[in-house]
């Protein structure tokens, strides 16, 4: 596990992807206020420290096709290592779970998934319990309106953060 110590500057290269991952190096230099090869620099070490995980399109996927938003909170019947393990193996097998994740308190895991339909989202949860992946209950809560989402507000970030991988 490396550290990697990030200045102001660091802060804003991150900020300014996070929002336009397609901005040209030389754009993202001005924005900045550095020279071309000291920002490629700088955005190099933040790719290899991990930092910056990789560039994708927001794409509106309610223009292209129907679908449904589910998040999912789980309970797993087992608090055991091993429990933990398998279910985020089995979770990793479905495309349709985008995002997982771990929480302290209360339940066990929070899952984002985007499916077709409620019936295509039930044919999941249903191969989940099928499975005996561990989860004792679930409660599933369905998206009806995009309100906001966004980048992480790199402003509070302090000056001279660190971060290990």
């Amino acid at each position: 596990m490396s550290r990697i110590a990030l200045d102001d500057r660091d802060l804003r290269i991150l900020a300014v992807l996070s929002r336009e991952g397609r901005i040209s190096k030389t754009e993202l230099a001005r924005r900045v206020n550095l020279s071309a090869t000291p920002c490629w620099e700088r955005m190099k070490r933040l790719e290899e420290a991990g930092l910056i995980r990789g560039y994708r399109a927001d794409v509106a996927l309610a223009r292209l096709a129907s679908h449904v938003v589910v998040f999912v909170m789980v309970e797993l019947e087992s608090h055991r290592s091993e429990a933990f393990q398998t279910f985020e193996r089995a979770v990793a097998l479905h495309d349709e779970i985008i995002a997982v994740w771990a929480l302290g308190g209360g339940f066990d895991y929070l899952l984002q998934v985007v499916a077709k339909d409620i019936d295509a989202y039930q044919r999941l949860i249903d191969a989940l319990l099928e499975a005996h992946v561990g989860m004792r209950r679930y409660f599933t809560y369905i998206v009806t309106k995009d309100v906001k989402a966004g980048p992480p507000p790199f402003e509070m970030l302090s000056v001279g953060a660190t971060t290990s991988d």
